[in-house]
């Protein structure tokens, strides 16, 4: 039994003992610099307001983990979790149209959330200001977390096990040794650990910094205060009664306590505070996660707040504070085990509404070697070089806090700092007219204003307002003249590593699932399983030699994962921004790479998932026969100091063929067309190959990680299948994350959604039972308020004989 350290006796510490513990992981210490059970960070003076909906499936999964535990935790005889339910208003019709797009997300999870009108919200909170309002989301289940008294009864259920908490006791140092943690350096001594886990909140970046890890977290502080005990709550006798509100088109949440309200605020500026500066224990006037309230930045909010609440008109502010909490460059948690030193764990960056459920993943992740929920989002190993500096931390964290409220749709990107990182081709693009979106820090063309002359040539329907933000329908007449011609595509950002050295096949086969004992020269599309039979990933492995393979993946969390499992004598090496690639695709492809070539192209020499390398013009490059897009062509690789050159040779050959450059919204049409899954949106690791329609991709046998759990699955008796939706009216717009609806019940998500402009059919994949999964199943997808009539399609719908690809 391994002994395990837990840095931290905030929500998410405590509730990680308890989950051990529970699970028989008894030789715990949790140690805390504070006093218990108030130690003094996030946990202690949050106001434990919880919203379960979330843009991402996951994390509402987690709020409601956490729910459902606080709430049956019992602290003398009183709940640790009031379901008072919750409000999110609505004064402006964008806002309201948005607050049904956030039911949505909800009812797509299994939250019961239903939009409301300004009367019914007035009879659930009676200080509303019923003219103001035109209309409410309201989730009877959120509520209040008293987290406080949580940790507690958290704490000692683990105490009783065998665990041990330890207060009064500062971390001073992480042991280390060969790249494993070998224990913590106190001030009440040296504990040895097989295991460390930092759950240190706002001082997380100063426990990883002893770690030797850059933690991409900063903490801000943010303006809470409460009023003086009001007349009209005078009726309430309990702790709280009133649903919990949301004003997000003014930056204000309020909470009931007692007679009082407490009113949050985030329409001051970011005040960002360093890890290192927060004050200790002894020396913070109130604990060391409250700063000093200044008032300046207050300004506003209590007229904002009284336009929906007229009874704060002039109230009394008798408690305020400048509450310090965590927030992270793209808005998720940090979890897991870092890549950099075997052993050492964090669960960082979780605010009280997701603290239970992430305790429970991170348990499950240390015992059983991975979560039963997807967590490829809140993966501590996820970022990128840039995303770990300072200066990025700090700027994008702030800039998270600034639009913690605001109405976002899901393609938009940060503004600033952009741009980060740019390809080879950037120059040309630009010239060209390209419309960026950010991708793993590059700027990557969504379309071409050049192309905008192709709407002569294409009928593309319009869409409505909010499915038109970041799109054009240049993207769709892009999609039809790639498939009548052909079209250059970067893609540069999809990540690339190449796995070398003596042994390379024999890894490669206990961590893939393809039959890789091909020639090289050969391509072999693959996925990599959990213990559980759950989709890690999915990768193409393209042998370039006997002891070397070039492989595309997914994310760094890929490279992370291949890099620890690695033995000595391999080399893992990501090269992706050393290269650069392009994608040739379209009918005319092989003759316009043909024609910049002696060496023969055509089927024979070149088939279908076969590479080689040759010479296009003066450019150097690897080729690769396959497609994304469901088309004839080719990925083109070669170094990024030749990356203008080959944009520039093929520019110039294309021109007699009809080339055009095309991007990011063209090829996701395409890809939908074909049926190709995307990683992370269409599946992951809580689905199996079967579910996912990707068994093909499972050799036979064994031999792999996740083989005995796969060969025990019976294909027969799945409970859910990923499935194409066909819309049935083209006019029907959806993005992706809304439910799936029979016989008015939610039974299911939409994952990926486009329309599809060869076909003339809107598209949308999506998760459902299995029971509905048969062809001509009538369904419905809810979009915003509005329910659209979809049929389970033919999965592909173009090109199911793969003539195209081969030809």
């Amino acid at each position: 039994m391994p002994k395990i350290v837990i840095i931290g006796a905030g929500i998410v510490g405590c509730s990680l003992a308890d989950e051990l513990t529970e699970r028989g992981y008894c030789d715990v210490i949790v140690i805390e610099k504070g006093k218990l059970w108030t130690p003094g960070g996030s946990t202690s003076h949050a106001p434990g307001v919880v919203f379960q909906t979330n843009g991402s499936r996951t994390m509402a999964q987690f709020a409601q983990q956490t729910v459902e535990k606080l709430h049956s935790l019992q602290h003398i005889g009183e709940t640790c979790f009031l379901k008072v339910g919750s409000l999110e208003l609505a004064t402006t019709p964008q806002r309201l149209a948005d607050l049904h797009r956030r039911a949505g997300l909800a009812m797509s999870v299994g939250i019961d959330a239903r939009v409301i009108s300004p009367e019914e919200a007035l009879k659930l909170h009676p200080l509303l200001a019923s003219d103001k309002l035109l209309g409410a989301l309201y989730v009877p289940d959120d509520g209040i977390a008293r987290a406080v008294l949580a940790d507690e009864v958290m704490g000692q259920r683990c105490i009783s096990r065998g665990g041990q908490f330890i207060d009064g006791c500062e971390v001073i140092a992480i042991d280390q040794s060969e790249g494993r943690v070998t224990g913590v350096q106190t001030t009440k001594g040296s504990l040895p650990a097989d295991i460390v886990v930092s759950c240190a909140g706002i001082w997380g970046p100063k426990i990883g910094a002893m770690a030797g890890m850059s933690m991409a977290l900063q903490p801000l502080a943010h303006q809470l205060c409460y009023t003086a005990p009001m007349p009209e709550l005078s009726i309430y006798k309990s702790e709280a009664q009133l649903p919990v509100l949301r004003h997000q088109g003014a930056d204000l949440y309020f909470k009931q306590r007692g007679q009082t309200l407490a009113v949050g605020w985030y329409g001051h500026k970011p005040l960002p505070v360093r890890a290192e500066n927060i004050v200790p224990s002894e020396l913070a006037e109130v604990m060391p996660s409250q700063v000093s309230f200044t008032p300046e930045d207050w300004k506003g909010a209590m007229e904002l707040s009284a336009e929906v609440l007229p009874a704060l008109q002039h109230t009394e502010i008798v408690e305020s504070m400048n509450g310090l909490f965590s927030f992270t460059v793209d808005n998720f948690p940090l979890m897991g085990e870092w890549s950099g030193l075997k052993g050492f764990w964090v669960a960082e960056a979780v605010w009280i509404t997701h603290g239970c459920g992430v305790a429970r993943a991170m348990a499950e992740w240390i015992i059983d070697g991975h979560p039963s929920l997807a967590v490829h989002e809140c993966d501590v190993n996820r970022f990128e070089a840039h995303q770990l500096g300072l200066t990025h931390i700090e700027q994008r964290g702030a800039q998270n806090f600034v639009e913690v409220y605001d109405l976002l749709h899901p393609l938009q990107p940060m503004e600033l700092p952009r741009p980060l990182r740019t390809t080879g081709f950037y120059t040309r693009q630009q010239e060209l007219g390209g419309f960026f979106l950010e991708a793993a820090g590059y700027e990557r063309p969504q379309w071409y204003q050049d192309n905008a002359s192709l709407l002569a040539r294409y009928s593309i329907p319009p869409r409505d307002e909010w499915s038109s933000k970041f799109w054009s329908p240049i993207a769709g007449a892009e999609s039809c003249a790639v498939r009548e011609g052909v079209g250059l595509f970067d893609i540069t950002t999809l990540k690339r590593i190449e796995v070398t050295g003596k042994g390379a096949l024999a890894f490669l086969e206990q961590l893939t699932t393809g039959n890789l004992r091909k020639k090289p020269g050969s391509i072999t599309y693959c996925l990599m399983l959990n213990e559980k039979g759950g989709i890690l990933s999915d990768i193409t492995v393209m042998r370039r030699g006997e002891h070397d393979f070039f492989i595309g993946v997914n994310s760094n969390i890929d490279i992370s994962y291949l890099k620890q499992l690695a033995p000595d004598t391999l080399h893992v090496k990501d090269i992706t921004a050393g290269t650069v690639g392009l994608g040739l695709f379209g009918p005319k492809s092989r003759e316009l790479a043909q024609s910049l070539t002696s060496d023969d192209l055509g089927n024979e020499a070149l088939g279908y998932f076969k590479l080689k390398n040759t010479y296009l013009g003066h450019v150097p490059v690897m080729l690769a026969r396959l497609s994304y897009v469901g088309e004839l062509g080719y990925e083109i690789y070669t170094t990024a100091d030749f990356a203008l050159k080959l944009w520039d040779t093929i520019w110039q050959a294309g021109k007699k063929f009809g080339l055009i450059a095309a991007g990011r919204g063209a090829f996701n049409s395409m890809r939908l067309e074909k049926g190709y899954r995307s990683y992370g949106t269409d599946m992951n690791s809580e689905h199996n190959p079967h579910e996912a329609g990707l068994s093909f991709a499972v050799r036979k046998g064994g031999g792999y990680k996740g083989a005995e759990a796969f060969n025990e699955i019976n294909p027969e008796a799945l409970n859910k299948r990923l499935v194409c939706l066909v819309l049935d009216n083209p006019q029907h717009v959806v993005l992706g994350k809304e439910p799936v609806v029979h016989n008015g019940k939610v039974v299911g998500y939409v994952t990926s959604a486009y329309f599809g402009h060869t076909i003339g059919k809107q598209l949308a994949y999506g998760w459902v039972p299995a029971a509905l999964s048969t062809h001509g199943t009538s369904l419905f997808i809810k979009y915003f308020d509005e329910d659209y009539p979809a049929t389970v399609g033919l999965d592909p719908q173009y090109d199911p004989q793969m003539k195209r690809l081969k030809s």
